[in-house]
C-alpha cells in the first residue's frame, strides 16, 4: 500500500505528457505485476486503511476497472464496508466517483450509500462530508441529498476558502442546489477569487450552470477578475470563459469589449472552431462593442471568408445567423449559403431540420429587413389570432382593459409579416397624446398613426440580472422597428411581481411616456 500510494503522489505531480510516459513504465515494470499479484493473493487479510488507500492508488494510476485486482479489492470493500471508519468511507467515496459504474461498483455505492445514511450525524469533518457528497452523485435519493445538507450547513460557520469551493463544485456533482451552502460557499469564493485557478472558474460556471444557480454578485466578481487579468490569459482561455459565460446567459459586458480589442488587434488565433464559438457568444449575448464595432465585425467577416472552404453546410448557417442577429450580413458567405439552399444542399436529419429552417428564416428576415434599401411600409397587414390569451398575459390583458377602459382600445395575439407575433397592440395619435380604437384606426387607415406593440418577455430572454435582450429579442425588436412599430419590451416575471395598481401605473408610463425612447446599438445604426 506504501508503495502504491507513493507511485501516486509522485505520479500526481508531473505533467499529462510525463504521467503518459511514466505509466506505460509503471505498466511494464516486473515489479508492479509481482506487487499486483501480491496484493490480489493478501487482499483479504489487508486492514481497512490499506485496502482503500490501495483501491484508491490503482484507480487514481490508471490500472483499468475490468482486471482481476481491481474487481476482487471491490468486492472486499463490499465485504468489509461497515469496518470502515469514516476517514475510510471518504476515501472510497472519492474512489468510486471515480470509476465507471459497472455490476460491482453500484452494488458498493448502493452499500455506501446506505452506510452514510446511518453514520451521516456522527461525521462532523467538513472535507469527509464533500467526499460523501461527491460519490452519492446526482442519482442519490433526495432523502439523503437532505440530510447531507443539514450536515454540511451544521459545520459550515468554519468553512475556509478551500474547502468552500470543493463543496461548491461537489453540490454539483450531486445536482443538488443548496441556497443554504452556495451561497457562503459563494461568498467566499468571491473573497478570494485571485486565488482561483483558470480551470476552477471554468468549473465554476458550468456547477452554476449544472445547479441553475444564478449568482450575478459571483458571475461578476469572476468576470471582474478575468477582464483585469486578461493580460495574463491565452486567448483561447478567454474563449472558454466567455463560452461558459454565454450558457448561463450572462453578459460580462467589459471582458466582451476587452476581447473584442485582442480579436482586431490579431485576428490569426481564430481558427474556425474559436470563430464560432466567439460568433456565438456576441451574438446570443447581443453584445456590440462599445468601440471599433464595425472593425471587430468586419475582422470577423474576413475570418469567415477565410474559413469558407473547409467550413460545413451547417457551420455555414449558424456562422451567418450569428452575424445576421447582430444586424450585420457578411455577403460573400451569405451567397454561399444561398447558393447552397437554392441546390437543396442545406436539407439535413430530421433532428437538425427544424432548428436549422429557423435558422435560414431569420437570414432571410434579416436579409430583407436589415438591408439599406429597405423602407418601412406605410400599412402592415396584421391578423389577431385570438381573443384569448395565455395565462402568463392575463394580468397585461387586465391592467390595459382598467387604463384604456375597453377591450377596443387594443389588440391582442396579433400576427404580422415575417412570422413575428406581438402580445398587445395600441395605435395613438401622431403627438402620442391619445389612444385611439383599434376599429377606427382599420377602418381609416393613416399613416400618422403610431403603432406601439407590447412584448411580454420571458427571463430567458434577457441577459442575466439585466434587461438587456439576448439576440433573438433585440433582433426582433430590431424588425419590428423597420415595420413601423415602437416597441416596448417588458420583463414579464418583474410586471407578474408587481401590484395591479402599480401594474395599471407602469403601463402608463410606457404608453404616454417611455413609447419612443428605446434607442437599440447595432452595427446597423452606423452603416
Amino acid at each position: 500500500t506504501n508503495s502504491l500510494t507513493t507511485a501516486w503522489r509522485l505520479f500526481k505531480g508531473l505533467s499529462e505528457e510525463q504521467q503518459r510516459y511514466e505509466k506505460q513504465l509503471i505498466f511494464e515494470h516486473p515489479a508492479f505485476a509481482r506487487l499486483c499479484q501480491q496484493l490480489l493473493r493478501g487482499a483479504r487479510r489487508m486492514t481497512r486503511g490499506d485496502l482503500v488507500f490501495s483501491l484508491h492508488a490503482l484507480v487514481s494510476l490508471g490500472v483499468p476497472q475490468n482486471t482481476l485486482l481491481l474487481q476482487t479489492l471491490v468486492r472486499v470493500c463490499q465485504e468489509k464496508l461497515n469496518q470502515l471508519d469514516n476517514r475510510c468511507i471518504s476515501v472510497l467515496a472519492t474512489t468510486l466517483a471515480g470509476m465507471d459504474k459497472d455490476k460491482n461498483v453500484s452494488a458498493l455505492q448502493a452499500g455506501l450509500q446506505l452506510l452514510v445514511e446511518q453514520r451521516i450525524s456522527s461525521i462532523r469533518d467538513i472535507f469527509i462530508l464533500r467526499n460523501l457528497m461527491k460519490c452519492v452523485g446526482k442519482d442519490a435519493p433526495v432523502f439523503l441529498k437532505k440530510k447531507l445538507e443539514m450536515a454540511v450547513v451544521r459545520e459550515i460557520h468554519g468553512l475556509t476558502f478551500p474547502n468552500a469551493l470543493r463543496m461548491f463544485l461537489a453540490l454539483a456533482a450531486m445536482n443538488y442546489c443548496s441556497l443554504p451552502i452556495l451561497n457562503p460557499c459563494s461568498k467566499k469564493i468571491q473573497e478570494n477569487v485571485h486565488d482561483v485557478p483558470f480551470r476552477q472558474l471554468i468549473l465554476i460556471l458550468e456547477a452554476c450552470h449544472t445547479l441553475q444557480y444564478r449568482n450575478v454578485k459571483l458571475l461578476s466578481a469572476l468576470a471582474d477578475y478575468v477582464n483585469s487579468t486578461a493580460y495574463l490569459w491565452d486567448k483561447r482561455q478567454i474563449i472558454h470563459f466567455l463560452s461558459a459565460c454565454e450558457t448561463l446567459g450572462f453578459q460580462p459586458t467589459e471582458l466582451l469589449d476587452v476581447f473584442a480589442e485582442k480579436v482586431t488587434e490579431d485576428p490569426d488565433f481564430l481558427n474556425l472552431k474559436n470563430l464560432l464559438i466567439v460568433l456565438r457568444v456576441y451574438s446570443r449575448l447581443n453584445h456590440v462593442p462599445r468601440v471599433q464595432k464595425h472593425l471587430f465585425f468586419e475582422t470577423l467577416h474576413n475570418c469567415l471568408n477565410k474559413c469558407l472552404p473547409q467550413i460545413s453546410n451547417t457551420e455555414l448557417l449558424k456562422a451567418v445567423y450569428s452575424l445576421a442577429l447582430l444586424g450585420y450580413l457578411p455577403h460573400h458567405a451569405l451567397d454561399e449559403l444561398l447558393q447552397k439552399d437554392s441546390k437543396d444542399e442545406l436539407i439535413l436529419p430530421d433532428d437538425l431540420k427544424e432548428q436549422n429552417t429557423v435558422m435560414l428564416h431569420c437570414v432571410k428576415t434579416c436579409m430583407e429587413l436589415d438591408s439599406p434599401s429597405f423602407t418601412k411600409p406605410a400599412f402592415v397587414v396584421t391578423e389577431n389570432l385570438s381573443s384569448l390569451v395565455s395565462l402568463s398575459l392575463r394580468k397585461a390583458q387586465e391592467a390595459l382593459i382598467e387604463l384604456l377602459g375597453d377591450e377596443n382600445m387594443f389588440q391582442q395575439n396579433v400576427q404580422l409579416p415575417y412570422r413575428y407575433h406581438i402580445d398587445f397592440e395600441i395605435r395613438m395619435d401622431s403627438d402620442r397624446k391619445k389612444v385611439l380604437p383599434i376599429a377606427a384606426t382599420d377602418d381609416h387607415p393613416d399613416s400618422r398613426v403610431q403603432r406601439l406593440a407590447f412584448l411580454f418577455a420571458p427571463v430567458s430572454s434577457f441577459c442575466l440580472g439585466t434587461t438587456h435582450p439576448q439576440g433573438k429579442l433585440a433582433m426582433k425588436k430590431r424588425h419590428l422597428n423597420k415595420l413601423g412599430y415602437h416597441v416596448i419590451l417588458i420583463h414579464n416575471k418583474k410586471f407578474q411581481e408587481m401590484k395591479n395598481e402599480d401594474a395599471v401605473e407602469f403601463l402608463k408610463r410606457k404608453i404616454y411616456s417611455d413609447a419612443f425612447s428605446f434607442p437599440e446599438a447595432t452595427v446597423q445604426d452606423n452603416n
